[in-house]
């Protein structure tokens, strides 16, 4: 290692002699250096505007993103729910002969439809009883006072 940093040493140290060699020779026409910056700047304008192009259809491309896979959700639960809705349809179209077991057996077998619907699209139920309320899981419905708090 000793030996990389003392060779790379008399380059660095060479590197200013030549930068000073460079402006001690003939000074660079002002109208070159001008344009020369006039083209530098032009070079990182259009960079900049190539970047502000691709930072837009970046966002472009996620907005469609997120909106496709919204569709996508609405879609999926709307398909989870159908089953339970044609079976409360076929319920009421026959509920005027049925008895009540064949009416209540028939809401049971709907409701169980509509829990495993939901639990498909991740809807689950929770049992909330004596948890203390969490604002940020909870949702709170109404308020009653009470002693205990």
């Amino acid at each position: 290692m000793s030996e990389r940093k003392q060779s790379e040493e008399p380059q660095a140290a060479e590197a200013p002699d030549a930068a000073d060699s460079a402006e001690s020779a003939e000074p660079e026409d002002p109208a070159k250096q001008i344009e020369g910056l006039k083209a530098a700047l032009n070079e990182q304008h259009e960079a900049h505007l190539r970047a502000v192009a691709e930072a837009e259809n970046v966002r472009r491309r996620a907005q469609r993103e997120i909106s496709s896979a919204y569709g996508r959700g609405q879609r999926q639960i709307a398909r989870e729910l159908l089953a339970s809705i044609d079976s409360l349809e076929l319920g009421l179209s026959s509920a005027d002969g049925a008895t009540a077991d064949s009416l209540l057996e028939g809401q049971q077998a709907t409701l169980r439809q509509l829990l495993k619907a939901l639990a498909q699209i991740g809807v689950e139920a929770v049992d909330p009883e004596g948890e203390p309320f969490a604002p940020a899981r909870h949702e709170a419905v109404s308020m009653q006072p009470s002693d205990s708090v």
